[in-house]
């Protein structure tokens, strides 16, 4: 099932933009960050995970062992160029974990199975 999330405006205007080089609009990018999370939420959808982008957002996913207290045991953190980048394809999990582009702790941090969206 596709959500219209994945092909908003906000998303298209800011891969346009960082493909060119440009830095987007603030509350575009937030906008678009905050999309592809609601997307990774709805198809991923529990609280064992936190995934962290900021300034822009951050959602618990992911089934398995609630998080409700305290710092998180499970948590992806990355900045949002990379967070566009893992969840339209564009760099691949792998890459990004690799190249130290997304900064993870905790053993269900793994988003690979679920990206890109």
């Amino acid at each position: 099932m596709s959500s219209p999330h994945i092909k908003s405006v906000a998303v298209a205007t800011v891969l346009a933009a960082l493909d060119e080089g440009r830095v987007p609009e603030r509350s575009v990018y937030r906008e678009a960050v905050r999309a592809l999370l609601t997307v990774l939420a709805e198809r991923a959808p529990g609280r064992s995970v936190e995934v962290r982008v900021p300034p822009y957002g951050a959602v618990q996913c992911l089934p398995g062992p609630r998080h409700t207290r305290g710092a998180p045991p499970n948590v992806v953190e990355m900045d949002p160029a990379t967070w566009l980048a893992v969840a339209t394809g564009q760099l691949s999990w792998d890459e990004a974990v690799t190249e130290g582009r997304v900064r993870v702790s905790g053993t269900r941090a793994d988003l690979s199975d679920y990206l890109p969206l």
